[in-house]
């Protein structure tokens, strides 16, 4: 049964698009956190391994609400790595074990990205299709990854 919530199927087709693409990359972004986190190592090693474990964990809470909100706007969320491949605009790096700062920058260069993604999306959510939830739900979204992003910057300072 579709939601009743005075949005048109078209804009919940389209905000739900925004989410998937949205829950696509922080799926990419879980996974490369989780990788980082398993083959960190080097002289700040144990710090770094905490830190990549927070931040993952940040991360796998926003997937499950990213999710959530896509089935409560009446979609089924996808939920496969080919579906999660296909919408992210993040790239991964297979076989690549980058140092430390490598794997510091490439995460704050990610998170940047999905900010400014996030950015667009918040004003089309708003605007474009009249979804001050969602619009409030990204909000909320990008305000994590900007902490991330500071917190990331301030080990390449």
């Amino acid at each position: 049964m579709k939601p009743n919530i005075g949005l048109s199927e078209k804009n919940l087709k389209s905000i739900t698009g925004v989410l998937s693409s949205v829950l696509s990359d922080a799926v990419v972004l879980y996974t490369k956190t989780r990788k980082f986190h398993w083959n960190v190592s080097g002289n700040s090693f144990m710090e770094l391994h905490k830190l990549f474990e927070k931040q993952y964990k940040i991360l796998e809470e926003a997937i499950d609400e990213i999710a959530e909100r896509i089935n409560k706007l009446g979609t089924k969320t996808p939920g496969t790595m080919q579906e999660f491949l296909q919408m992210t605009s993040l790239k991964e790096s297979p076989g690549n074990y980058p140092s430390q700062e490598e794997m510091i920058d490439e995460l704050l260069k990610d998170h940047e990205a999905v900010i400014i993604q996030l950015r667009k999306y918040i004003k089309d959510c708003d605007e474009k299709y009249g979804d001050i939830g969602t619009s409030d739900f990204l909000t909320d979204l990008i305000k994590e990854h900007e902490t991330i992003a500071w917190t990331l910057r301030r080990y390449l300072q």
